[in-house]
């Protein structure tokens, strides 16, 4: 059975508990249980903070697992990335106090930053020959110019909400980090390794079906090199006739981003009933 580290709650637990779902995998009641099998998939998962869950790896006490980039990046173990899973994006940022002024990376030479990530904001520092006293803290991070604990904070930026009501401005982007699939370099038994590719295999059917739309339309026969000459499907499209024989049915599959921009296009070329589906998943 291949074991599986997971965040045990917030955002990055919701979309990952998403995933394994789409992905056909099926998990018993979890009443706060720290390791719960799948009920039809040889995976149990095993509910970590996320700051535990690469060295849960690193030690091969899990034999995957699934946390932000930033967490992977900060603690340093020896894990490797596997794939990047696209959710629960995010990024690393300096803010400093709406009431200063910015200039420049500068403005941090000799101020007192605090974060939970010391060891990507110390590289970042190196890196642009910046001295600054880091000063290390967990949980609310943001609050902490506002009590004269530090001058500005190094922390998460979502939305930048939570920045905003702290009277901070974001003024440095450093590290742009989403969910990743990670291992540990330890090679894992042939029957891990065949249940890890086929979760792989399921993962792709469903990171591939994302923001892609199934359209079919109605064309004119003699307008039909003109439709199919606008659309931008994965391959040529599907055409199939109907009972009019001077129609056919056009079936394709687009990205989502391109359908409005393609879909007056189409009805001036001739397309009627364009129909446009949710795709659940998409096997390469």
């Amino acid at each position: 059975m291949l074991r599986i580290a997971v965040q045990s709650k917030g955002r990055l637990y919701d979309e990952t508990m998403e995933l394994l779902s789409e992905a056909g995998i099926k998990l018993t009641a979890m009443k706060r249980t720290l390791l719960v099998p799948s009920r039809n998939f040889p995976v149990e998962l095993l509910f970590l903070r996320d700051d535990d869950i690469p060295e849960s790896v690193a030690s091969g006490t899990s034999d995957i697992g699934i946390v932000g980039l930033n967490e992977v990046l900060e603690k340093g173990k020896n894990v490797e990335i596997i794939r990047d899973l696209g959710f629960s994006k995010c990024r690393l940022a300096l803010a400093i106090p709406q009431k200063h002024q910015y200039n420049g990376i500068e403005w941090f030479n000799g101020k007192k930053i605090a974060t939970s990530y010391p060891r990507i904001l110390g590289d970042f520092l190196k890196k642009n020959n910046i001295t600054a006293d880091i000063h290390e803290i967990s949980g609310s991070v943001e609050i902490a110019p506002g009590i004269g604990l530090a001058d500005a904070i190094f922390d998460i930026v979502s939305s930048g909400s939570t920045l905003v009501s702290n009277n901070l401005v974001e003024v440095e982007s450093v590290l742009a980090s989403e969910a990743v699939l990670i291992g540990n370099s330890k090679e894992l038994s042939k029957e891990k390794e065949d249940i890890l590719n086929e979760l792989l295999f399921r993962i792709e059917a469903v990171k591939a079906a994302e923001s892609k739309k199934y359209v079919l339309m109605n064309v004119p026969r003699a307008k039909l090199d003109d439709v199919v000459a606008i659309l931008p499907g994965i391959k040529s499209p599907t055409i199939l006739p109907l009972a009019d024989e001077s129609w056919c049915s056009v079936h394709t599959v687009i990205q989502e981003k391109n359908f409005w921009e393609i879909s007056e296009k189409l009805k001036s070329a001739g397309a009627e009933g364009i129909l446009v589906l949710n795709i659940e998943k998409m096997v390469p």
